[in-house]
């Protein structure tokens, strides 16, 4: 009977484990590499800050100092407190100044985002040509320097070359024949926020165009099948999509009118009188005029806290109604 033989199994080997990725075997790094990424990002943190924080932390300092020509030069300034606020504060001029600049922001905002909002809508309507001469319209006029785009704007309303003056002629208004615009302060402020309108438009408008091709056109096939009409859309469907776009683009025209400084400087410096004088003129004129460049200052912050206040304001009021709404 034949004997059953077991075969013999082959010698095992150890099981090698497999190589380890060149980048696994590089040595952890230490201190000195781990520091690298800071060292790169220095230089633009150290220019960002002094360019931005070390000027607002200065005229922080001389709004509580009595900083006047002789202390620019001497460089010995003495620390007044609140002394510079309560001088500002209690002047007439400039609650007149305040409330001249919230009027000056209110029609500037309102206008741009009607009229931003409008240009939106019809670019988003149009066909592909239109659309393309729309736009490229819009980015040559937000591109112009602004102190090129101010001084054609004094050339339109110069009182003897100005456009304006004959075009006006031109239909039998006699009464504008060189019609000194300047010189008249509610004319003056219509031009100064007619050029503000002008420069900020187009921004607004290609902003919210953007977002308005984000908006699924599922949503408007629909509303309009339930019968809704052009505004209702916008009111039900486009507006509440586009809620944080708005406010975005409000914001920032809150911030770009409050702080227009060069278009009122450069045509009117803030005259005839003061009816073209906001805040931002308003504290370099004080600043200039009697060297007391810690009113300056002074007004320059409040400026800066009256700003900040009514984003915060606004902010609030749109989170309140989003809460609301859910």
């Amino acid at each position: 009977m034949p004997v059953a033989v077991e075969p013999t199994s082959a010698p095992r080997t150890p099981r090698q484990r497999p190589a380890p990725h060149p980048a696994a075997r590089r040595k952890p790094a230490g201190r000195a590499h781990g520091l690298w990424p800071y060292a790169l990002i220095a230089p633009a943190i150290g220019g960002m800050l002094y360019l931005l924080v070390y000027p607002l932390v200065r005229a922080v300092l001389i709004s509580f100092q009595d900083f006047r020509l002789r202390q620019l030069i001497s460089g010995n300034a003495e620390f007044v407190g609140l002394r510079n606020y309560r001088t500002l504060l209690a002047d007439p001029r400039f609650w007149e100044v305040v409330r001249r600049t919230f009027l000056f922001m209110a029609v500037n905002v309102v206008l741009i985002m009607v009229i931003a909002t409008l240009v939106a809508l019809m670019v988003e309507r149009l066909r592909r040509v239109g659309r393309t001469v729309v736009l490229c319209s819009l980015v040559l006029a937000w591109a112009m320097p602004v102190v090129a785009a101010t001084t054609v704007f004094q050339w339109l309303f110069h009182s003897e070359f100005g456009i304006a003056n004959w075009a006006l002629t031109s239909i039998g208004l006699d009464s504008f024949e060189r019609y000194p615009w300047f010189a008249n302060g509610t004319a003056a402020f219509a031009i100064l926020v007619t050029l503000i309108v002008w420069q900020s438009v187009p921004f607004a408008a290609i902003t919210l165009y953007s977002a308005l091709t984000t908006v699924p056109l599922e949503l408007y096939e629909s509303a309009r099948l339930d019968g809704a009409g052009a505004g209702r859309i916008f009111r039900s469907v486009t507006f509440p999509m586009l809620r944080p776009i708005f406010l975005l683009v409000f914001s920032l025209e809150v911030i770009w009118t409050f702080k227009a400084f060069v278009q009122i400087w450069v045509m009117t410096r803030g005259g005839p009188g003061d009816a073209t004088t906001i805040l931002p003129v308003y504290a370099v004129q004080t600043a200039l005029s009697s060297q007391r460049y810690d009113l300056g200052s002074a007004a320059s912050m409040i400026t800066v806290i009256l700003m900040s206040g009514v984003l915060v304001l606004y902010f609030r009021q749109m989170f309140r109604q989003e809460d609301e709404t859910r």
